[in-house]
């Protein structure tokens, strides 16, 4: 890779694309109608700001993270774990884009935001990879706060607030976090075993972990449905909720039933469906009229 190539793979690009069109969903709900010029770009530069200190949080995670890194198949190609950038390289780099984003946040959107995301970066670089990761395997779940903050970010961009709206969608990230990072484990289980983090599939097993993605499905399911019974969203969004989370509860079942490594690798793909059609289509359902 080039220098510029190693810089950008730092910030995880493809998560924090997730991560940003999260936080954008957050923003259009916030929105009566269609946004207006002054509305468009505020979310245009909350976008901008919000990708800026998440590229920062996962380019000190990969900092943090070099020496697991270079000891899991997955993640070894990483220019940290490569040794192809130095240490203060990668913390000047997460400084520096930090930095930027949180000025542009404070500037050109409002304080409240700002606050939010930089809690969101110490939340997920700090306390979930320096302190959680290593010590329990609870921590995709504690450190799963972090990673559902995205919509919380775009609902305060546009508001100034934070409404229950902009905590439903937290919740539903928050419990659609350990069964997406544990079916992932569950076939990767020798890598986390040889990096000596205490994932759950290494310290309770592989049964008790395809149970526990099983039960986080349903409870899942009961939370993606929060969206219509609050009044945000109309039948379209429950059609489409019902659907990907009876799909997601189904894979659920089936791994803790009949596990297999590929099993395991569609539970986790679908996870990332799930997800991302939900989230659409709240988005369509917000255009259309209510029926």
């Amino acid at each position: 890779m080039t220098r510029f190539q190693q810089f950008y793979a730092l910030t995880k690009p493809r998560v924090v694309q997730l991560i940003v069109f999260c936080a954008l969903i957050g923003m259009v709900l916030a929105v009566p109608g269609w946004p207006g010029l002054e509305e468009a770009r505020v979310g245009l530069v909350a976008c901008a700001g919000i990708w800026l200190v998440a590229g920062a949080a996962a380019a000190f995670n990969c900092l943090v993270e070099k020496g697991i890194d270079a000891k899991m198949r997955r993640t070894a190609w990483r220019p940290t774990a490569r040794g192809e950038l130095g240490d203060w390289q990668t913390l000047l780099f997460a400084a520096v884009l930090c930095a930027i984003g949180g000025w542009i946040l404070h500037e050109y959107v409002n304080p409240l935001t700002m606050w939010l995301t930089l809690a969101t970066f110490v939340g997920y670089a700090v306390v979930y990879t320096v302190i959680l990761k290593p010590l329990t395997p609870q921590n995709i779940v504690i450190g799963g706060a972090s990673g559902a903050m995205p919509p919380v970010l775009g609902w305060a961009a546009m508001t100034g607030d934070v409404g229950p709206e902009a905590l439903i969608l937290f919740l539903i990230i928050f419990l659609w976090t350990p069964p997406h990072f544990w079916a992932l484990a569950l076939y990767r289980v020798e890598d986390y075993r040889k990096s000596g983090l205490p994932m759950l599939p290494v310290t309770h097993g592989n049964e008790f972990t395809r149970l526990q993605v099983f039960l986080y499905t349903l409870v899942l399911f009961a939370a993606c449905l929060m969206p219509f019974a609050y009044g945000m969203s109309s039948w379209l969004y429950l059609v489409a909720a019902v659907v990907l989370s009876a799909g997601f509860t189904m894979y659920g079942f089936r791994l803790w039933r009949e596990y297999s490594d590929a099993l395991a690798r569609k539970t986790f793909r679908f996870s990332l469906i799930h997800l991302s059609l939900l989230f659409a289509a709240l988005l369509v359902d917000h255009y259309l009229p209510r029926f």
